[in-house]
């Protein structure tokens, strides 16, 4: 197991894909937006070519992996991260089918293709750049979080470059963004077909917004039902469950 590991990272389960995935509570760890996403967006179940951008420490491409065979790269700016999420496809024996990549989100589609996708998911940093509320955050996490190195708007853009004509674009988001995301994403050819809003329990505010848009698609946008992480009795849901743990 040492071989595997670095400094303070553990090998953490994913329950419903039957995976492990390196993590580090310095450094990085998934967190339920990934899932969320990872299951939210339309794959090819055979073939096809996929890019997860700001993968991180390679979630969503292992989550992805356990619902279609097509071929998935992940995209991390972070020389760690890219580490951690090399060594976890390495660790499933997934080498075959997913590459991580260390490089810039921003121009991508001209070092990997342009207009060469079919599917681009994106769990990108959430909060602007000059946002203060969390300043002490680690590097990596500061990173990951705010919009330093990528904003909403340069990632959209990087979907759309990458993607084929009629390709998917979905991404996770606060819905305080929703108007900032659509957008972006009609700016860049890309139109919104689905969003679900996600709420931590009935009654409360939505806290997570998941939308997907097909490139050059004709207008026509459907909302999908709630989704709700925590019932009454503060335990998760049976969607959320199923999610996290797979079917019993």
């Amino acid at each position: 197991m040492e071989q595997w590991l670095k400094d303070d990272e553990r090998l953490d389960y994913l329950l419903a894909e039957d995976l492990r995935i390196i993590q580090s509570p310095s450094v990085f760890s998934f967190s339920l937006d990934a899932v969320l996403l990872s299951r939210f967006t339309y794959v090819p179940f055979k073939r096809g070519k996929i890019v997860d951008l700001c993968t991180g420490n390679g979630a969503i491409p292992l989550f992805l992996s356990a619902r279609t065979q097509a071929e998935i790269i992940g995209i991390e700016l972070q020389v760690r991260l890219a580490d951690m999420a090399t060594r976890s496809v390495e660790y499933n024996q997934l080498s075959e089918q997913i590459t991580i990549k260390q490089d810039d989100v921003k121009g991508i589609a001209a070092q990997i293709g342009i207009e060469k996708y079919d599917v681009v998911t994106c769990n990108p940093p959430y909060f602007p750049a000059h946002e203060a509320s969390e300043k002490n955050l680690k590097e990596h996490l500061a990173i990951a979080r705010h919009e330093i190195y990528l904003t909403l708007d340069e990632a959209v853009r990087s979907a759309s470059e990458l993607l084929k004509q009629g390709g998917k674009a979905a991404f996770v988001h606060r819905p305080g963004r929703l108007l900032d995301i659509v957008t972006a994403m009609r700016a860049n050819r890309l139109e919104p077909k689905r969003i679900r809003f996600v709420y931590p329990k009935e009654g409360k505010e939505a806290n997570t917004l998941l939308i997907e848009a097909i490139k050059d698609g004709k207008p026509d946008l459907k909302i999908l039902p709630p989704l709700y992480v925590y019932g009454e009795d503060g335990q998760y849901t049976d969607e959320v469950k199923e999610l996290l743990y797979g079917k019993e």
